[in-house]
């Protein structure tokens, strides 16, 4: 199999402000937040609100947390190959509610002081000191039950990062704070050997050609995986 190669272009954004028109320039990522597209979702959502959280000001109430999303978008080839860049500094907060103040019990209830409901620093989530786009989407009270409906809530979401994603495709490679070059290498893994977690008997995954394996809960937990990585 042919090793892919990756490439993480880093560019660390210093401040974050609302203007006119999207751009990303010394450290500075200008939003316009009217650039969030709510077309074609009407029958669901009744209103978003946009706002920028400043490092370390997180003693604010907000809706339950539905997601956090890192900004990357493709710069050159397709996921898992190419060129990416990607934002520090900077994460995406997306809430979700109802318009009679019902929370998106699904995604656990997290409402409430953002300081208090979200875990800064861990892997996935952003660190005091990042700045923070809140993107705060208001369902319909009758949809809010509705799958499509919490779909759409990432969806609208999505069309601002976008703009985002647009911008950040133009910034040149030579100019991001860090560069990381990743190798897709292939380490062999084996299933079912002889003895939990052996290596006598067990079947490479490489030989395989890497097809599908449904294994049970049982068998995992009982070593019928071997990782070799």
């Amino acid at each position: 199999m042919k090793e892919k190669r990756l490439v993480i272009k880093s560019f660390h954004v210093n401040t974050v402000q609302s203007g006119d028109k999207t751009s990303l320039k010394d450290g500075v990522l200008t939003i316009n937040k009217e650039n969030l597209q709510t077309a074609g979702f009407a029958e669901f959502i009744d209103c978003v609100g946009v706002q920028i959280i400043e490092p370390y000001k997180h003693d604010l109430y907000v809706n339950t947390i539905v997601d956090i999303v890192p900004i990357a978008t493709k710069a050159l080839g397709t996921l898992g190959s190419g060129i990416t860049h990607t934002l520090t500094g900077v994460y995406v907060l997306l809430t979700g509610s109802d318009t009679n103040g019902g929370q998106m019990n699904t995604f656990g209830a997290s409402n409430g002081i953002l300081k208090e409901k979200l875990k800064f620093g861990q892997a996935g989530s952003p660190k005091e000191s990042d700045y923070i786009i809140h993107i705060d989407v208001t369902l319909k009270s009758e949809t809010s039950y509705l799958r499509q409906a919490a779909y759409a809530i990432f969806q609208v979401a999505d069309t601002l990062i976008q703009d985002i994603r647009e911008t950040l495709k133009t910034k040149p490679g030579n100019m991001a704070d860090e560069k990381h070059e990743l190798q897709g290498a292939m380490y062999d893994n084996l299933l079912f050997p002889d003895e939990p977690c052996g290596t006598t008997g067990g079947l490479s995954i490489i030989d395989m050609n890497n097809m599908p394996i449904v294994l049970t809960p049982n068998e995992y937990r009982d070593g019928a995986l071997r990782a070799l990585t």
